[in-house]
């Protein structure tokens, strides 16, 4: 199976290239950031409820992990694949230089519904995936997190299953867990946050303020989505449209968002809410607002439907729900895109602080994690807007040079071995 085969890959390895030509990176040094470090493909066997065998295939790619241990999330899709894992390892590895922390960048995921699976099967799922890359995780070696199809319980069994081959508990194996066992108090909505801080960074420097009058639409109300609308709302933003899979649905007066998370938080559809205008998804991102946030997958905006896409500023929630070419359009256009390696960078810098704390044994409360949380992201937020002015590029480009510059300093001082 060939790197190449997703469009994301070929898209991020693109953004790399032309980011590290763009600021004269070190020829050799970018060489070596275009492929992963290491690439496990596994088979997950489980047996399901009705006593048959079917066999799954999972993955964990580290891309790079010259900073650190390995971070990277778990995602359980239908569409996952070596080639979509591997480019997601890529990003988190120019995420976790972006915003300055000690760790490098990986990825995980099985090619599954999980919605297509019980509870114990979905257990068993977990467990026996963790079993077969236990060799290459650990608390100093590459910590996995929740991602699409993941949750907190998933945290739990893998944390479980890998202390159980242990024979003590090693909670700093992973990140997102519930807080009864070594999670962080804010962990859960920090992606969102983080969007959302970033948002007022960006209106800052443009003199406007997030108020009554700014409408937003949001693609995709999980869990990057739904703190995002959560605290834009109480703001007092619009929030006129929010989709999930089943479609989306739209208010140009807003929306209730409180009664939209309560509907959405019972494991209901929003296409069956009552009271709601129905739209596409496909709609909703070229809804005439000032603010759109793609929180849900990637590759969403494309060379396709770019040019209608009206929101003047686009904060990308999910990792690559924009193409190159869509991120050139929209700039041509004079949009303002803030670029996925940055704009949710709140959830690995949070779970940066989970793994911390566990370390320690020593835990923060609320406010203490969400001004750190705010600070870290200030200071990378400024130092990309800073180099899209001096290199003269769109932001999506600025922040894998600041991401780069980073890189490139560390991995020319620790060599390359042999050499």
């Amino acid at each position: 199976m060939s790197l190449f085969e997703s469009p994301f890959f070929q898209d991020a390895y693109s953004q790399l290239e032309s980011a590290g030509n763009t600021m004269k990176m070190d020829p050799n040094v970018l060489e070596r950031l275009k492929y992963p470090k290491r690439a496990l493909q596994v088979s997950v066997p489980v047996r399901l409820d009705d006593g048959t065998v079917k066999v799954f295939e999972g993955y964990r790619v580290q891309h790079n992990m010259t900073l650190g241990p390995g971070k990277g999330g778990i995602r359980y899709h239908p569409h996952v694949s070596l080639s979509e894992t591997a480019a997601l390892a890529m990003l988190m590895t120019f995420k976790c230089a972006l915003v300055g922390l000690p760790l490098g960048g990986a990825k995980g995921g099985i090619k599954v519904d999980p919605n297509d699976l019980s509870r114990a099967e979905l257990q068993a799922l977990t467990r026996r995936y963790t079993t077969e890359i236990s060799m290459i995780i650990g608390p100093d070696k590459d910590i996995p997190a929740p991602d699409i199809g993941t949750d907190g319980q998933t945290m739990a069994w893998l944390m479980d299953t890998y202390s159980q081959l242990n024979g003590y508990a090693i909670p700093g194996v992973v990140t997102g867990k519930p807080i009864a066992i070594g999670g962080s108090l804010g962990r859960a909505e920090s992606t969102g946050k983080g969007v959302v801080f970033c948002i007022n960074f960006a209106y800052e420097k443009l003199n406007k303020t997030v108020g009554s009058n700014t409408t937003v639409a949001i693609h995709g109300f999980g869990k990057v989505g739904m703190p995002a609308a959560h605290d834009l709302h109480a703001q007092g933003a619009k929030i006129v449209a929010i989709s999930d899979v089943s479609g989306a649905i739209y208010n140009k007066n807003g929306l209730n968002i409180p009664q939209c998370i309560d509907w959405v938080k019972n494991r209901k559809f929003l296409r069956d809410m009552p009271g709601a205008e129905h739209i596409s998804n496909e709609e909703l991102l070229e809804l005439d607002v000032d603010i759109l946030i793609p929180a849900a997958i990637d590759g969403v905006v494309t060379k396709d439907n770019a040019p209608r896409v009206k929101a003047r500023l686009i904060a990308e929630g999910a990792n690559g729900p924009l193409t190159h070419e869509a991120v050139d359009i929209i700039t041509e256009k004079g949009g303002l895109i803030i670029p996925d390696i940055l704009c949710n960078a709140g959830g690995v810098i949070v779970s940066y602080f989970e793994w911390v704390q566990g370390l320690q044994m020593f835990f923060w409360d609320l406010e203490t994690v969400n001004k750190k949380l705010h600070d870290i992201m200030k200071l990378a937020f400024d130092k990309v807007w800073k180099n899209a002015d001096v290199y003269k590029v769109n932001m999506k480009q600025a922040a894998f040079i600041t991401s780069l510059q980073r890189l490139e300093g560390a991995m020319r001082l620790r060599g390359m071995w042999p050499g």
